[in-house]
């Protein structure tokens, strides 16, 4: 492009005002100023751009045709800037979230509902994925944050903060009470009916390399996609189900189900707040981290 920008600004504002005094105080710069970036442009294009009349300053044929250009330009760039000043500013744009249904209900909805009081403006796109597929999106820059739960491999330029911890239990119904008191050995696990989540979860991959550990190999009766239908079939006494204690936990001090007890303790997971440094992170990203990281600092 020939020419100084600055020059089409200023013609913008001599077309506009049709006068080079009340453009150069829209601008807040002297008159002969404006009269001088005028002076260059027509050189610079080799055209007269301006006529001057009693009644201030007229277009030429050829002004006309270039204050058309020169105005839807000048027009989107300051449209522009006042979309991006809405966005810093948190009073528009969208955050994407990647979290499982365990980490949304148990940990991050209300941090939503709070999130969305702040930023009532701000949509917010959840989607329901398990532990790797959160992170392999986070990976791909496709979420804003993730929620995801521990174990998982540690991937280059995801940062990871631990918000909660969670406990993985067996909990069943009625129709195992001999359990109930029974101080269970993880060996005896294959002898019942054992209700999971799907293989590509990471409770399922914990559960499975904990027990494998201890040399204990589990053929589930029935895998399913999630926790609370885990704790539906358990109910119906269909079997021993290994879920998050939380979704059971309104059961189990109800008397509906129960936990079993082991000789050996399961170790606590976490739920991780994650984001990757890789990219670029929104103001509207930024809000959430900054709510979410306000409850971890009053710890």
């Amino acid at each position: 492009m020939d020419g100084n920008l600055e020059y089409y600004k200023v013609f913008y504002y001599v077309a506009e005002c049709k006068s080079l005094t009340r453009a150069a105080e829209a601008l807040a710069i002297s008159q002969p100023a404006v009269s001088q970036s005028m002076k260059m442009l027509e050189e610079v294009l080799d055209v007269k751009l301006f006529l001057r009349t009693s009644r201030g300053i007229r277009l030429t044929p050829e002004g006309e045709i270039l204050y058309e250009y020169v105005k839807s330009g000048y027009e989107q760039i300051s449209h522009g800037e006042q979309v991006l000043k809405k966005l810093l500013n948190l009073e528009a744009g969208e955050l994407h979230v990647g979290a499982s249904d365990m980490t949304l209900r148990y940990y991050l909805l209300p941090f939503l509902e709070k999130y969305h009081e702040r930023y009532p403006k701000i949509k917010v796109k959840i989607t329901n994925g398990p532990t790797p597929e959160t992170l392999q999106k986070m990976e791909e820059g496709r979420f804003d944050i993730g929620l995801v739960s521990t174990p998982f491999e540690k991937r280059e330029g995801i940062e990871v903060l631990q918000v909660r911890e969670i406990e993985d239990v067996f909990v069943a119904g009625r129709k195992y009470t001999q359990l109930k008191n029974h101080m269970t050995d993880f060996h005896e696990l294959p002898d019942y009916p054992v209700i999971c989540l799907e293989k590509n979860t990471s409770t399922r991959k914990y559960m499975d390399d904990l027990l494998a550990q201890n040399h204990v190999i589990l053929n589930p009766e029935f895998e399913l996609a999630t926790s609370d239908m885990i704790v539906q079939f358990a109910l119906r006494n269909l079997g021993i189900g290994c879920v998050v204690r939380d979704f059971a936990k309104e059961y189990i001090e109800s008397g509906k189900l129960f936990e079993l007890r082991f000789n050996k303790m399961i170790p606590k997971r976490q739920i991780c707040v994650v984001t990757n440094h890789k990219m670029p992170m929104s103001a509207a990203a930024r809000g959430l981290l900054e709510l979410l990281t306000e409850k971890q600092q009053e710890k």
